[in-house]
């Protein structure tokens, strides 16, 4: 009986010790967002999973097909990105005339690389999947690539897209 008493009063002091003790405080983790097929290049838009797909999509929608390739650590792709992401004027021309397709990696298709490999860059393909080398940036040594302070440049290459589109199909 003195054994059941002691067990007894050794769970009771244990559970009560317990209640007495602060809980250790775990850092919270962030919450964070699911990935999505934009990257954060406009999450309302409508992307392409890959090069393939988009192609389709292009060739069937009678839409040009804007490439971005783009590295997830590279602080000017960041930049470009928040920039691209937050005018509006761009996101409604892409939403509305444009099939989007960002890659953070390289495709076989060397045409979409006709300068060298490097990030960012934006290319633009026709719906009748030729890619337009002619529509460029500023820069001769990187034709494609684009900055922060380009995006005027970015949308201008947007219309001009639409617009060949338009005379040349």
């Amino acid at each position: 009986m003195m054994k059941g008493f002691m067990s007894v009063l050794l769970v009771l002091v244990a559970v009560s010790s317990s209640w007495g003790k602060p809980e250790k405080s775990t850092p919270q983790a962030q919450k964070r967002v699911p990935q999505t097929l934009s990257r954060g290049w406009g999450d309302q838009l409508i992307w392409c999973q890959t090069y393939e797909e988009a192609l389709y999509k292009s060739h069937a929608s009678n839409k040009p097909l804007m490439v971005i390739f783009h590295l997830d650590d590279c602080p000017h792709s960041q930049a470009l990105k928040q920039v691209f992401a937050n005018n509006k004027e761009i996101q409604k021309m892409a939403d509305e005339d444009f099939i989007l397709l960002n890659l953070v990696f390289e495709t076989v298709d060397q045409h979409l690389y006709p300068d060298g490999q490097y990030v960012p860059r934006i290319i633009f393909v026709d719906p009748s999947l030729t890619v337009r080398a002619d529509i460029t940036g500023r820069y001769s040594n990187r034709m494609y690539a684009y900055e922060p302070t380009d995006i005027k440049q970015v949308f201008a290459n947007m219309q001009a897209a639409k617009k060949l589109l338009k005379t040349e199909l």
